[in-house]
């Protein structure tokens, strides 16, 4: 049973039914289960991915949208986002001299 209670009736008959995006999940999961979590990063670019989200949402912290409406100006204007977190990155990164 998926639901008790005041949703009940709201979830009848869902234990049968499977959309597209369950399944697909249904799959992965299945995979995962069966190659082992760190083959299946490699097998599936999940690691890329989620390298990806966490890059982009760092880059969407400097403005949520795109002020440029020509293309070339669009990309320019990422590029431009992209250097100056880059040069935020850099700085948090301590510099270590050997010493003696």
């Amino acid at each position: 049973m998926i639901a008790a209670g005041p949703l009940r009736w709201w979830f009848s008959g869902m234990e049968n039914h499977l959309c597209a995006g369950a399944t697909a999940r249904n799959e992965a999961v299945n995979a995962s289960r069966y190659l082992g979590r760190a083959l299946w990063w490699r097998w599936s670019g999940y690691h890329r991915r989620s390298r990806v989200e966490s890059k982009m949402n760092c880059v969407k912290l400097l403005g949520q949208s795109i002020m440029a409406r020509d293309f070339d100006r669009q990309v320019a204007e990422i590029q431009i986002r992209v250097a100056a977190l880059n040069r935020y990155t850099a700085l948090g990164i301590p510099v270590t001299e050997p010493v003696g």
